[in-house]
């Protein structure tokens, strides 16, 4: 196989030679959507790692003022008026792609995204953001945009912002996403079930001696996982001081994120504590804390739910935002993976009764680890070169 060869994209045994070109679009409103097309990204890595891949965020095609407007109108309802923010959410979920509000949003952004991909000329476009997506597809059924369009569901629901009958193919959780899907009148044979694409170190087995040991922690003994940074921090506090404490031996490892108060206001839970607690900030080897862990309190995001049922994690979802993470949680729930406590008192209640019976944990963990196909990164950028070996050859006969 020679230079020259790939530069003018020959074939050689009937192999198109051509370097892939691949524009991946996300956008920051959580880190979840960021997570999935960092996911994608690795496991086209691994299948074509001489393809040249771009990563862009949505936002950046936008004004910078509305792009900032939208983020903190998102980020103070989800923080501060979460049940607001559930109201809309679930009142938009049935709109139609030819609604008034569809067609504003799928013209955001809509010319300039053009230009780009022109001039970047892409084989493939992955979307792991819906706006993008619907924007995208509805540029496909116009037969604007020649280029395939690949949509990535990052939760274990289906908001109707994310179907369009434009988007080539797309890539869901579980079954019950497909079904959605399908229900709101996409072809089946347009969907594949791969599993929430997450980075393929969720699925390297690793020895916990070492990361035990780093933590200064104990092995063998049952450990919780708190994750700390969106939470409220007296409520955050409050449980950890609670386990901190537990007659019943537990160790504690929280993560605070960049959440500073909440590192700081735990000094005084370390200087009290009767049981192992190691307190961290921002980490970026979650799958290795996941690792040691035996169980996780956390919020339900769909890239976080999906990384700890890789790892074989049980999780209780405290206080789940109404919306995509609430019917997140209800999936966990459904599997037997998961608990939900929306109060402290019933986070408490959880936690008292898994200290006491330890063998329910190890029950959760048996249905999280028969939860999803696993290699979801992998199989799913299996699927995307499949779609693009079967076009091309659609376009050769045709």
């Amino acid at each position: 196989m020679t230079a020259e060869l790939l530069e003018n994209g020959c074939e050689e045994g009937g192999v198109d030679l051509k370097q892939l070109r691949i524009l991946v679009f996300s956008a920051a409103f959580g880190n979840g959507h960021l997570r999935a097309a960092e996911a994608v990204i690795e496991g086209i890595r691994i299948k074509e790692p001489l393809a040249i891949v771009t990563h862009l965020d949505f936002g950046d095609f936008l004004s910078k003022r509305f792009n900032s407007v939208v983020k903190k109108l998102y980020f103070e309802l989800v923080k501060h008026s979460p049940k607001l923010w559930g109201k809309f959410y679930y009142q938009t979920s049935k709109l139609q792609p030819n609604s008034r509000i569809q067609r504003f949003l799928n013209q955001l952004g809509r010319t300039d995204f053009l230009q780009y991909i022109q001039e970047f000329e892409p084989d493939l476009i992955v979307c792991t953001y819906p706006t993008i997506s619907s924007i995208l597809a509805q540029l496909r059924l116009e037969h604007i945009l020649q280029v395939p369009v690949i949509t990535v569901i990052t939760d274990y629901t289906v908001h109707s912002h994310w179907v369009n009958p434009g988007v080539d193919r797309y890539i869901v959780a579980c079954e019950e996403v497909k079904e959605m899907l399908v229900t709101g009148g996409i072809l089946a044979r347009r969907i594949d079930v791969t599993g929430i694409p997450v980075s393929p170190k969720f699925e390297v087995k690793i020895d916990p001696k070492p990361i035990v040991s780093e933590l200064g922690l104990k092995p063998d003994l049952l450990t919780f996982l708190v994750m700390g940074a969106h939470g409220s921090l007296e409520s955050t506090k409050k449980i950890c001081m609670k386990l901190a404490n537990s007659l019943v031996p537990v160790q504690l490892i929280i993560v605070c994120g960049n959440n500073r108060k909440l590192y700081h206001s735990l000094q005084e839970v370390i200087a009290s504590a009767r049981n192992p607690l190691a307190r961290l900030r921002y980490v970026d080897n979650l799958e290795d804390l996941m690792s040691v862990s035996d169980l996780i309190i956390t919020k339900a995001g769909g890239l976080t739910v999906t990384e700890a049922l890789t790892r074989h994690l049980p999780l209780v979802i405290f206080k789940p935002i109404p919306g995509q993470e609430e019917e997140n949680a209800h999936f966990l729930q459904r599997i037997g993976a998961g608990n939900i406590a929306d109060t402290e008192e019933k986070l408490e209640e959880l936690l008292e009764f898994f200290l006491s019976y330890p063998k329910e944990i190890k029950k959760m963990r048996e249905k999280a680890a028969a939860a999803l196909p696993g290699h979801s990164a992998e199989r799913a950028v299996e699927k995307m070169l499949e779609l693009m070996t079967n076009l091309r050859a659609d376009q050769k006969t045709g």
